[in-house]
């Protein structure tokens, strides 16, 4: 009997909670059906957001489209955000081809996990909700006839809305997860605990980047309501790009049965289940190195960094302790401070000779690649059987570029670097360029505008596969894409950064090579946010320059590969 009413209780949890208005939904952030992303937040200087509820094959939802479309055009410019809400995940393709009858152009916000749509209690299509991005509140929820135009009207005068809900007729909207979850449960042992171990815990434990240690259900349930905020709103797992373009290694978005067992869970009160406490047993390295002690440390010279003021870009040399020639497979900066660090550029000076690789790629594929900082960054991993030579006698110069906090520090660094084994060269090279733009093509980014983008390609000479995508902005970076303009005129979006961010700025790695032929032609294109609604923007009034300055912007898109011919005749400049 107490095991059923236990089960009683955690389908009651899981039931919609908000299925009236005036109840609070809490932010969130979804992409659209071109792959653009929308948080809640971003749009609170308006007065509302209305959404259509949008099914393909909907009878209702075409019905409301006339009616939608008219308040669209009325109260558009009054402050009141146009979009649809697709409630069922159904696929861009087909969402596009749908809403391109309505004649009406608005974003059409996807919901493949389901759990937005959810917790605002969408329970059928061609219904209309009003939902204000201030207070995060479904304000109205109804017919898109004459209630809802009465309710625009209202919210447009500054008023609360008098009749916030009216009944609706549609087509109706099923939750197949969520009645599963509800039937089932969900298990804090056998599932929340291993997706938490697999995608959290590393950053969130005891010495780890993140502020709070993941080490047990006490803690993971403390935290519950922080864990569905940013899940809600895609803050976290960090650096996730769109999972609909393209396969990588690490792109750090949870899936979707995943994100429903987390929430699920956390709805039904984060309860626990089982003897032990699988993130309680969690153990890691003792080292701070990825890859275990590293073969060589290089130790950067302390830098003082003082509390206030603008700094200069440092620059130093050190020598690096190496007795032998050496084919480097990995390596890791480890900053001292990381709260002052904020990027550094590096150039691997072979004895009698200069040479440049680093964040911008490009440069002699032969010589290693020491890998540089940036926010974010992972450990550098060359792929199977690829290296460059770091020669005895080398050294590294360094570029370094600090940013104050409010207090003094010392960043005192180290890079980490892990060889072949002595006697194994490596076949393969790792070639690379950046559609980087500088002065000289920069265009200034005017004050306020909210989406300025800039564009630059690069084109690959010969046959090659497609390793990964790197993107660099500063804080008005918004969003990055990169496509591939092949030789027979045809093209394809290879990675779509949706949701740019200062602070992870990662080297996305294709799952497996992509191989392009002779020709092709890499765009990168990005955007900028220069608006008020941007809250890292240090001055939307400004016509923004290129500099090295995080105030200023800059635009690197960086792409990786290695050539199809790995011909050791072939000069290091074709190569």
């Amino acid at each position: 009997m107490k095991k059923r009413l236990v089960s009683l209780l955690t389908a009651l949890c899981l039931v919609p909670a908000f299925a009236g208005a005036a109840e609070r939904v809490g932010d969130f952030a979804l992409l659209d059906h071109k792959g653009y992303f929308h948080h809640m937040a971003w749009y609170d200087d308006h007065k509302a957001i209305a959404f259509l509820v949008q099914a393909n094959g909907s009878a209702a939802t075409k019905q409301a489209v006339a009616a939608f479309r008219a308040m669209h055009a009325q109260y558009d410019s009054q402050g009141v955000e146009f979009m649809m809400l697709n409630p069922l995940g159904e696929a861009r393709a087909a969402v596009s081809q749908e809403v391109a009858s309505y004649g009406l152009d608005v974003p059409v916000l996807i919901d493949d996990a389901q759990l937005i749509s959810e917790s605002m209690g969408i329970d059928k299509a061609g219904e209309v909700f009003l939902f204000d991005p201030r207070s995060f509140r479904v304000v109205y929820r109804g017919p898109a006839d004459k209630p809802f135009a009465e309710a625009l009207a209202e919210i447009a005068a500054g008023k609360a809305v008098t009749n916030s809900v009216v009944a609706a007729q549609g087509s109706p909207v099923t939750y197949p997860a969520r009645d599963k979850n509800m039937q089932a449960g969900v298990s804090y042992s056998k599932e929340i605990a291993p997706i938490l171990a697999e995608n959290c815990a590393s950053c969130h434990r005891d010495g780890g980047i993140a502020p709070f240690a993941m080490d047990s259900h006490a803690m993971a349930q403390g935290w519950s309501p922080m864990i569905r905020e940013v899940l809600m709103t895609k803050r976290m797992p960090p650096g996730q790009i769109d999972p609909h373009v393209g396969n990588f290694r690490n792109d750090y978005v949870l899936s979707t049965d995943d994100q429903q067992k987390l929430l699920h869970w956390i709805a039904a009160g984060s309860p626990k289940d089982g003897t032990t406490d699988p993130l309680a047993e969690l153990t890691w390295p003792e080292t701070k190195w990825a890859f275990g002690e590293p073969d060589m440390i290089i130790k950067v010279p302390p830098q003082s960094i003082p509390a206030t003021g603008v700094l200069d870009y440092i620059r130093v040399t050190v020598p690096l302790d190496l007795e032998s020639d050496r084919w480097v497979r990995a390596s890791q900066y480890i900053p001292g401070d990381r709260t002052v660090l904020h990027h550094t550029l590096n150039n691997i000076i072979p004895p009698g000779a200069t040479g440049r690789r680093g964040f911008v790629g490009g440069g002699n594929p032969d010589e290693a690649n020491i890998t540089a900082y940036i926010p974010g960054a992972e450990p550098s991993v060359e792929p199977e059987n690829t290296g460059g030579l770091l020669k005895a006698g080398s050294q590294i110069s360094l570029q370094l570029h600090y940013t104050t906090n409010g207090r003094e520090t010392v960043d005192a660094s180290e890079i980490g670097v892990w060889f072949y084994p002595e006697g194994v060269v490596p076949e393969k090279r790792m070639s690379g360029q950046c559609a980087c733009i500088f002065t000289p093509d920069w265009t200034n980014i005017p004050p306020y505008d909210p989406d300025f983008e800039q564009t630059k390609s690069i084109t690959i000479q010969r046959d090659a596969y497609l390793q990964g995508f790197l993107p660099h902005m500063h804080f008005r970076g918004k969003r990055m894409r990169f496509e591939a303009h092949y030789p027979d005129g045809s093209s394809e979006l290879l990675i779509n950064i949706a949701n740019y961010n200062y602070n992870w700025q990662l080297r996305y790695q294709l799952e497996e090579p992509k191989l392009v032929p002779a020709g092709t032609r890499i765009v990168a294109i990005g955007a900028f946010d220069n608006s008020v609604q941007n809250k890292a923007n240090p001055d939307p009034a400004r016509s923004v320059p290129w500099g090295d300055q995080s105030w200023d912007e800059m635009f690197f898109g960086s792409v990786s590969w290695q050539y199809v011919d790995q011909s050791p005749q072939l000069s290091s400049t074709q190569r």
